[in-house]
């Protein structure tokens, strides 16, 4: 964070000094929420969790390094005391983000977010020193948080920003106002919580409404090929920038095809002129995520040949995000178990086909969380797609909502052996351990709470002891 006194913050967050002998002593470490992250220089949160109170750890921080602790209470040592602590974390991000030079990226939609800001971060950070939102801490908590670890020499803040509801998206952008504002998509994560795609698109927009005038530098990065977000156009007195593979996109992508191992090639075309992209990641949803980053980036003044540069060195920063490894005896996992919905569920499985030519390919699949109303349709859809992208063998995971995945599958013509339903993650790992060949391509996918990424570790871990073994 940029140095900041003690007696500012307090003023800052109109918070109460308690037990701090010198008030102008500077934070000059991170502002971090995780006792185990505390270094000399450091500010402390105090969080009230379902099993944890930050407040028990304060002398513990204290003792690290951290130079008070942002509480809800006095603790005994060195701390500003708020009424409400995650009010107050916003207050200071607030704070800081009007005091850096720094040029604020916002993007949010229903699927493609995390991997988007990862490539938009490792895009404009050839230009300048960048901050981005870590995994996908992109609440009301996660994203303070980042913008508080930005610096003077800070150039570019790329922030995600999620939303369960209408105001959630129109809340973060006021604690950290953003100058370019990127939507994705809109499509049914969250289903379940939101009621429907109209309202979904409702609090998606609220990202383009925050955004300054164009004269005043504001533009809209908005998806060309998505009806619900192309028309958020009307909503904002931004420049609005379109990106996709339409005709009439400023930002396209032409001759789009997917190499033997599934990495997409595509040729750029951004209005400073075009360059040729080949991706190291998986999958050809990744076009699109890769042509919302050079849309940022041309705004921001990169030329096409520096940004197709750039989208073809990205790599994955995300854990657990098509994360592929390749076994020693031939087998590869694709571990994208982080997150699932029907969107990035089926990305995901198109990728395992291209991934798959002339290979055996297995899907592993679970629920898909807070579809609502639509669970049953949308789990349906996705085991009849498995089949007809001619999947070798779906194995659905869990209860009730893997059974209407293989229910789908069977109901598309998927007979005998070829999907299979198995209780657990455990039950899993034994079939897959028991029936793999060399050459295999496994998907293991899901919604966190599922918790399928054990499924791949321990295939991953297979592999190296059957290494060991064969040695």
């Amino acid at each position: 964070m940029i140095a900041l006194s003690l007696a500012e913050i307090a003023a800052v967050v109109g918070g109460q000094t308690h037990d701090i002998p010198d008030p102008s002593v500077h934070v000059t470490g991170p502002v971090v929420r995780d006792s185990r992250e505390a270094v000399p220089g450091s500010l402390f949160v105090a969080f009230v969790g379902e099993r944890v109170d930050g407040h028990d750890f304060a002398a513990q921080v204290v003792a690290a390094g951290s130079v008070a602790v942002l509480a809800s209470r006095p603790v005994g040592v060195p701390a500003i005391v708020v009424e409400d602590v995650q009010s107050a974390l916003g207050a200071l991000a607030r704070h800081v983000v009007r005091r850096l030079g720094a040029t604020l990226v916002a993007l949010t939609g229903s699927a493609g977010k995390t991997s988007t800001k990862d490539l938009i971060a490792q895009v404009l950070r050839r230009k300048a020193p960048t901050v981005f939102t870590p995994g996908s801490l992109n609440n009301e908590i996660g994203l303070p948080l980042t913008a508080l670890s930005a610096t003077e020499e800070t150039r570019f803040l790329v922030l995600e920003m999620g939303a369960r509801g209408i105001g959630h998206i129109r809340y973060l952008a006021e604690l950290t106002p953003p100058k370019v504002g990127l939507v994705l998509n809109v499509g049914t994560a969250h289903i379940g919580e939101f009621g429907g795609r109209e309202q979904i698109a409702q609090a998606k927009g609220e990202l383009v409404e925050a955004l300054p005038a164009a004269e005043d530098g504001g533009a809209a990065i908005l998806n060309a090929d998505d009806p619900l977000v192309r028309a958020m156009a009307s909503r904002t007195q931004a420049k609005v920038i379109l990106f996709g593979e339409s005709a009439e996109a400023d930002v396209r992508a032409e001759n789009v095809r997917l190499t033997d191992s599934g990495q997409p090639q595509f040729r750029l075309h951004t209005p400073s002129g075009a360059s040729d992209v080949t991706m190291r990641l998986y999958g050809e949803h990744h076009v699109s995520n890769a042509l919302a980053a050079a849309a940022v980036a041309h705004e921001l003044g990169m030329s096409a040949e520096e940004i197709a540069t750039a989208l073809s060195e990205a790599g994955s920063l995300s854990r657990w995000r098509m994360e592929v490894t390749e076994r020693p005896d031939g087998v590869t996992i694709v571990n994208d178990a982080y997150n699932a919905n029907p969107e990035s569920m089926r990305a995901a499985l198109r990728a395992l086909a291209a991934m798959g030519q002339g290979r055996r390919t297995w899907a592993v699949l679970g629920k898909m969380a807070e579809l609502g109303d639509e669970a049953l349709a949308e789990h349906d859809a996705v085991g009849r797609l498995a089949v007809r992208l001619n999947v070798s063998k779906l194995v659905a995971v869990g209860g009730v909502e893997a059974s209407w995945l293989q229910l789908g599958a069977y109901n598309e013509g998927s007979w005998g052996e070829e999907s299979v339903h198995v209780s657990d993650a455990q039950a899993a790992v034994d079939l897959l351990r028991s029936e793999l060949r060399p050459g295999d391509v496994v998907l293991v996918k899901a919604s966190r709470s599922v918790g399928l990424e054990s499924v791949a570790q321990a295939l991953v871990e297979s592999g190296a002891e059957g290494e060991v073994a064969a040695r």
